[in-house]
């Protein structure tokens, strides 16, 4: 199950990340959100060995979604180093959204 970060666990999970990170910017009432949960739920099965995967809900933690520029959701945001390196807005298949992994942060 992916993290839920808050200004609580934001060092610790993001800041302080051993590996590369796909962040999920996600809104309760958002219905492509909820439709992209669980693939989310499956590719951090799948690659949560070499990527660490987080859910930001907006509504909860409005100041990291204003300091990532989060202007619609679902959006996704690839981190590595501590640097953002790419991002991508709505929905997608597990297929493409696995290949915009690969490709974005690919260790």
């Amino acid at each position: 199950m992916p993290v839920s970060i808050t200004k609580h666990n934001f060092k610790q999970e993001i800041e302080d990340a051993n590996k590369p990170i796909i962040i999920d910017a996600y809104a309760t009432w958002c219905g492509p959100c909820q439709h992209m949960a669980p693939i989310f739920e499956e590719l951090e099965q799948e690659l949560g060995s070499k990527y660490a995967f987080v859910k930001l809900n907006i509504d909860e933690s409005p100041d990291i979604a204003v300091s990532y520029k989060i202007l619609s959701v679902p959006t996704f945001i690839f981190i590595k180093n501590n640097e953002v390196v790419g991002r991508e807005i709505g929905y997608m298949s597990k297929e493409d959204l696995h290949t915009k992994i690969e490709q974005i942060l690919g260790c």
